[in-house]
């Protein structure tokens, strides 16, 4: 599935798969995220932790209206604050999503799949 915009130029169809690319990109860039995980934890009984080239299976983007909507899938670094976390990555992705796609994001929707002890 993709997005599509258009303009006087023509259409531009872009990949949920790149959305989800730039929006893990985003996150992993926070403080306190270890890593992102799966969608589906609970039935492939994983907690591994996503490489960068399979950030989509961790980030769920579907479109609203003109809005997009994105389900991001977290490990977070045990011994922080969940909700600020969760807060610094809602407000990095939105923001990075709309300064590179010029797409309004209508929400992003952190579900905390782990917790993790990381070495200083």
């Amino acid at each position: 599935m993709s997005i599509e915009l258009k303009n006087e130029y023509g259409q531009i169809d872009i990949s949920n798969d790149v959305i989800a690319q730039i929006a893990g990109g985003a996150a992993i860039e926070c403080y306190g995220i270890v890593g992102m995980a799966t969608k589906h934890q609970i039935r492939d009984g994983l907690t591994d932790i996503l490489r960068k080239e399979n950030f989509a299976k961790g980030v769920l983007v579907r479109q609203e209206d003109e809005n997009l909507v994105i389900d991001m899938y977290v490990i977070i670094s045990y011994g922080t604050k969940i909700s600020e976390v969760a807060y610094q990555v809602q407000s990095k992705v939105k923001y990075t999503i709309t300064k590179t796609l010029g797409m309004s994001v209508k929400a992003v929707n952190i579900f905390v799949q782990g917790v993790r002890v990381t070495n200083p």
